[in-house]
């Protein structure tokens, strides 16, 4: 098991092929999805194109999402991590996106948070990026208070596939600003 970072609580690591089951019960829940589309993954072949592709992340990029584990009892919790996003949203393409999706009985617990500000911190220290993005529909209000909480600025509101979204960013001058307070 390769971990990328560790922060108080959790453990960050590659996707495996063994979190099919985890990565199918969290992706199948409509309720995860309800700001994604509402199109929960209905079979574990798609889970499995998932998994492939994010393998192929990691070739391509050095990057993609990583597994969230529990410190405590070694559960898989959800993902979370940077991805160099090369679909276009909202005009931008070829930029590190913040992203993470949890399991709904780890939601409410800060593990978003912790994550992404974790994921962050590698971006602008390891990877040594100049800017950071992340996304949320105007609706999630729990994705919006995580994007601001980790630093991130709104910009402007967009559409996506017919949806109102916020979008933020964050560059290396305001994460070292940050990171000095």
């Amino acid at each position: 098991m390769k971990i990328h970072l560790e922060t108080e609580r959790l453990y960050m690591r590659d996707i495996e092929e063994s979190d099919l089951e985890d990565l199918f019960e969290l992706d199948s829940d409509p309720e995860v999805h309800k700001y994604l589309g509402n199109n929960p993954v209905k079979d574990r072949a798609k889970t499995q194109k998932i998994i492939k592709d994010i393998h192929q992340q990691y070739k391509d990029n050095g990057i993609g999402r990583w597994a969230v584990i529990t410190k405590d009892n070694n559960e898989f919790t959800g993902w979370s991590a940077l991805k160099y996003e090369t679909y276009p949203i909202n005009n931008k393409n070829g930029y590190y996106d913040i992203g993470y999706r949890f399991k709904k009985k780890y939601w409410g617990l800060g593990y978003a948070t912790e994550t992404a500000s974790a994921a962050i911190n590698y971006g602008f220290s390891v990877l040594k990026l100049d800017q950071i993005c992340g996304a949320a529909q105007i609706e999630n209000i729990g994705s919006n208070k995580v994007l601001k909480k980790i630093g991130l600025k709104f910009i402007e509101q967009f559409y996506y596939e017919d949806t109102k979204c916020n979008w933020y960013e964050i560059n290396r001058k305001d994460w070292e600003e940050l990171q000095r307070q």
